[in-house]
């Protein structure tokens, strides 16, 4: 997978470190030479000095070739231009954008062409009441341009779950059980999988199957 990253600062080069480690194919572009003078040689990061927001670096780093974009710079507003121009230029199948500031949220959607908006704010926020929630649905992850969402369900005693194996629930067709996390190791779900008391189950659902899913993990 060949990814582009937008910015060498500590969240850039963190990414690129971990999908390089990954075996993926990865080139990190920063405007500023002091920041890429800073970064470790020997940590093997590809490394094009560049304005993301300017189409002529996007070409020579062969933006028309990735796969994944990650506009990770600390400015929301470069976050946005980069990600407009990998979508509406080069038409990158995904692309990330990193929320500098949570009241700019908002405009990180479709129409930037941003897939996915990752804002720490409030992934720490879900991550508090996933962690206090139990035989509660909560919100980890809205993909932007569609309904669809990742919720996460932590089994409670009294669920209407518990004993049931993945197939009996009779989920709604446009939702998918992603994972189930047992005793701190993922299952990956098969039809046949027994659900039990503590189960964190990640599902992913729609506007119209959520409430259906609430109903039928949660019981109310």
């Amino acid at each position: 997978m060949k990814v582009i990253i937008a910015g060498a600062g500590n969240v850039g080069t963190f990414i690129a470190l971990d999908l390089t480690a990954a075996k993926h194919d990865v080139l990190v572009l920063e405007a500023d030479q002091a920041v890429v003078d800073k970064i470790d040689p020997e940590l093997g990061i590809q490394v094009q000095v560049g304005d993301a927001c300017e189409v002529s670096t996007l070409y020579l780093a062969g933006m028309d070739t990735a796969d994944v974009v990650v506009a990770a710079t600390g400015d929301d507003e470069d976050n946005l231009v980069i990600s407009f121009l990998a979508k509406q230029e080069f038409a990158v199948p995904r692309v990330v954008a990193r929320v500098n500031y949570p009241k700019n949220r908002w405009l990180f959607n479709e129409a930037w062409g941003v897939d996915i908006a990752v804002s720490a704010p409030h992934l720490l926020s879900a991550l508090v009441e996933e962690a206090v929630s139990v035989g509660a649905i909560v919100r980890l992850l809205q993909f932007e341009g569609s309904d669809a969402r990742l919720v996460e369900v932590t089994l409670a005693d009294t669920s209407p779950a518990v004993g049931k194996t993945i197939e009996e629930l009779k989920l709604p067709r446009d939702t998918s059980v992603v994972a189930v996390i047992r005793d701190a190791h993922v299952v990956v779900p098969q039809s046949d999988t027994l659900l039990q008391a503590g189960n964190e189950v990640l599902v992913l659902v729609s506007d119209e199957s959520e409430e259906v899913v609430q109903q039928l993990l949660v019981g109310v």
